[in-house]
């Protein structure tokens, strides 16, 4: 018998949620219920797996359950990027075919989404736009001198960017230098992943505000999901849930749950976009990880993104002080970079969790008789969790692939993390450590 012990508790100023028009009412688990497949988590994995499984099993009763509404957990919280680059950890491999299969799997993963965007008519602010690496002083060239090896090195197309021309898109001059990469593409994730969830097929049925909270295996093998005021019996369950894979029993102790932040402005006026001269529409990352990533939605706001912290208790480890400092550390960055805005406000600041591991490894594969599991995109999920839920139906129902082949070629076992009270002492002083000297970047 496996217990949950936290179940996600998100903040309620989730900017790209909050843009969305009003969700029509949860359909929730209630009663008994049996499935022929049982999803849970509706972020990036768990919708690619149930359509996965749908269209292998057009017969087969399929549930996707979730704590929350589709689009209010981390899939619709990132800062809407789908990179087709490997992370910058993964570039690091030393084999070339590793990272070729990564960048492969990145790309399938990117030509469903915008397949199923064209399907289904999605609105999202999807858009081929690339994405830009910048540095600001000599320790972030010195990343992005590294970066531009490592992609050199992997045959894959990219362009510098000097000042003077960066500031012409960005509408500062804060950056020294960039390096643009033309695969990436944007959008607004919560309206994304709200549209995946609405384009399921038929035979997946979705359960929103419906925290499972208990699985345990019945005596015919089959595996009881208990919920708040209802249960499902299933004999497979497929686990897209990230960080909270680990609250039901599953690699414990393997997974550390991080959460980042993000800012955004209300969208500035004509005026305040030629003040500074920005263009809409534009990504960017940071040549230092730990620097801050910026960007302008289609929609005219402005995005800041920094700060991370160590949630053993997921959103409850943060509270309101916490989330005003991370506001007003999100403001300095803010106007350091757009000072003739200062007048412009941030309207809302939210966090969103995700799951790392010490050894940077996804898991992917059988976790039990019957259970499956895709965790930890170590902060990459859009593309990753896409390609590996996906992947993970074809697991379960037998289909194999050179796709197949290739995700569990790159995939393996997080290593194990060292005992609490040192675990969250280092992990603290390697975030505080890593802000420390990332500061000239932030």
């Amino acid at each position: 018998m496996n217990s949950i012990v936290n179940l996600p508790h998100d903040d309620h100023s989730c900017g790209w949620y909050a843009a969305l028009p009003e969700p029509r009412p949860a359909r929730r688990l209630t009663g008994e219920q049996k499935a022929d497949y049982v999803v849970i988590g509706a972020g990036f994995a768990g919708l690619a797996a149930a359509r996965r499984l749908a269209e292998h099993m057009p017969q087969a009763r399929i549930l996707l359950v979730d704590a929350q509404r589709v689009g209010y957990g981390a899939s619709g919280r990132n800062s809407g990027f789908v990179i087709d680059l490997p992370h910058k950890f993964a570039l690091e491999h030393p084999e070339p075919q590793h990272k070729q299969r990564l960048l492969g799997l990145n790309r399938a993963a990117i030509d469903q989404l915008q397949t199923l965007i064209g399907r289904h008519a999605i609105d999202c602010q999807w858009s081929h736009a690339g994405k830009y690496q910048g540095a600001v002083g000599e320790r972030g060239l010195a990343y992005l001198d590294h970066f531009e090896k490592l992609l050199a090195d992997l045959g894959e197309p990219y362009r510098q960017v000097e000042r003077q021309e960066l500031a012409g898109v960005l509408g500062t001059d804060y950056y020294s230098r960039a390096i643009f990469t033309p695969g990436c593409y944007l959008m607004q994730p919560a309206a994304l992943v709200r549209g995946l969830g609405a384009s399921l097929p038929q035979n997946v049925e979705v359960l929103e505000e419906s925290p499972i909270q208990r699985l345990e295996k019945d005596a015919g093998g089959n595996w009881i999901l208990h919920g708040k005021e209802g249960l499902i019996r299933t004999p497979k369950v497929l686990l897209g849930t990230s960080i909270f894979t680990q609250e039901f029993g599953y690699l414990r102790n393997r997974l550390l749950p991080v959460m980042t932040f993000a800012s955004w402005t209300r969208p500035l006026t004509d005026a305040e976009m030629a003040s500074v001269g920005v263009q809409a529409d534009w990504g960017l990352t940071p040549a230092d990880h730990a620097g801050t990533t910026v960007r302008m939605t289609q929609d005219r706001r402005l995005i800041i993104r920094n700060t991370y912290k160590h949630v053993p208790r997921y959103g409850r480890s943060i509270n309101d002080s916490i989330r005003q400092k991370v506001r007003e550390d999100h403001c300095a960055a803010f106007h350091a970079r757009y000072p003739q805005l200062a007048h412009v406000p941030f309207t809302h600041t939210w966090g969103g969790v995700y799951a790392i591991s010490r050894n940077f490894t996804n898991f992917f594969g059988k976790l039990d008789e019957g259970v499956f599991a895709t965790a930890c995109d170590n902060g990459v999920g859009a593309a990753w969790g896409t390609i590996s839920g996906t992947l993970l139906a074809d697991k379960v129902v037998g289909a194999d692939s050179q796709r197949l082949d290739d995700i569990q070629s790159v995939t393996g076992m997080p290593s194990r993390n060292p005992p609490e009270p040192f675990l969250g002492l280092g992990v603290r002083s390697r975030i505080r450590w890593a802000a420390w000297n990332s500061r000239s970047e932030l």
